[in-house]
């Protein structure tokens, strides 16, 4: 996107005029622009955090700097007035939020200076909104057992199926979900090459069309074929992958092909994201019915996360499995058993009675 060329704030300038407000405006919101560049965020991304802040600048009807929580108040109750979705009112107010702040960290005296305002940060800690991410389908996971019912009986079916190729398919994306929590675009993303056996004790997957962060572009990463993905593979790319067609020996091929084929090349495609989605629909539905409409791809990855810290694996490790950029991500997806505290609580104090034991001998 064409940003346009910004003015040094470096000297301080009286306010004569409305043309002389609105261009100090335009000049901070130019610079947080060219800020998000530099840090390689993308247009698109770029683009909707100007059209948040321009959004909330129409509704203020004043100068940006000029903001206070009151009137981060008043914006946010008009949002949910015009009913916007619970997720829409927390990216508005993320986008005021990372505003402000860079406001605050790099021109708040040069704003008081010019404009004679000390810049505070709108969105505090008492309107801030919650995460979206509470609502909609429950992400607490479900239960070892009733992950082992599903996918038994769903490996069990595959050799009677009708139609059996793309069934595998699915119950192999849905295990890479379920043993080491990729997220199901990365999964469609992968390619051949992208299984490297070579690499560690158990072969490594190149990721690379990981999530990336605001709009930073994707993030690749390696995962090691822990949790059985070595056998998986083994059996995936042994068995099955080569009954899709004759692309099989081309690394550059899809791992998890379509149906369909190619109209210019006439190989596999392919597999799109919502064909997995209603693939582990499906299944769900009849294996596992107590969790129809309620167990998604993305709920695989919670159920990955949990499984991992209940046998032990650290917090970090669990983190670059998952591909998060920060810690309290992957402590939202770690949904422990009820007496998980009571284990931890009996383990320590075993420690604390061994340790007074051996003072004692």
């Amino acid at each position: 996107m064409g940003l346009a060329v910004v003015r040094s704030m470096g000297t301080a300038r009286s306010m004569r005029t409305v043309t002389d407000l609105e261009d100090l405006e335009q000049e901070l919101v130019d610079q947080y622009c060219l800020a998000m560049a530099g840090a390689g965020t993308t247009d698109r991304h770029i683009a909707g955090e100007r059209g948040m802040l321009f959004e909330f600048v129409r509704f203020l009807g004043r100068p940006l700097w000029t903001a206070t929580p009151e009137d981060a108040d008043a914006f946010m109750v008009s949002l949910r007035q015009n009913k916007q979705a619970k997720a829409t009112v927390q990216s508005k107010a993320g986008a005021l939020t990372r505003f402000f702040e860079f406001v605050i960290a790099r021109y708040q005296g040069d704003v008081q200076a010019i404009a004679g305002v000390v810049v505070v940060q709108p969105i505090d800690e008492f309107n801030r909104p919650a995460k979206a991410s509470g609502f909609g389908a429950p992400r607490v996971p479900p239960s070892n057992d009733e992950i082992d019912v599903l996918f038994n009986a769903w490996r069990a079916a595959l050799p009677g199926m009708r139609k059996y190729l793309p069934a595998a398919r699915d119950y192999m994306a849905a295990s890479l979900w379920r043993r080491i929590g990729l997220r199901i675009n990365e999964t469609a993303m992968l390619d051949l090459r992208d299984w490297r056996p070579d690499l560690g004790e158990h072969g490594k997957l190149h990721i690379r069309y990981g999530k990336g962060s605001r709009g930073r572009g994707p993030k690749t990463r390696l995962v090691p074929g822990i949790n059985s993905v070595d056998t998986l593979m083994d059996w995936w790319l042994g068995d099955v992958r080569h009954q899709f067609g004759d692309d099989w020996e081309d690394l550059d091929a899809p791992l998890l092909p379509s149906e369909r084929r190619d109209p210019d090349t006439g190989r596999c495609g392919r597999v799109g994201t919502n064909a997995l989605r209603v693939g582990m629909a499906d299944s769900v539905n009849r294996w596992l019915p107590t969790w129809s409409g309620r167990l998604t791809p993305h709920g695989m990855r919670h159920f990955c996360a949990s499984s991992m810290y209940a046998h032990g694996v650290g917090l970090k490790a669990i983190q670059e499995l998952l591909g998060h950029e920060w810690l309290s991500t992957t402590t939202g997806y770690i949904h422990v058993h009820a007496d998980h505290i009571e284990h931890a609580w009996e383990q320590a104090s075993d420690r604390i009675a061994t340790r007074l034991d051996s003072k004692g001998d």
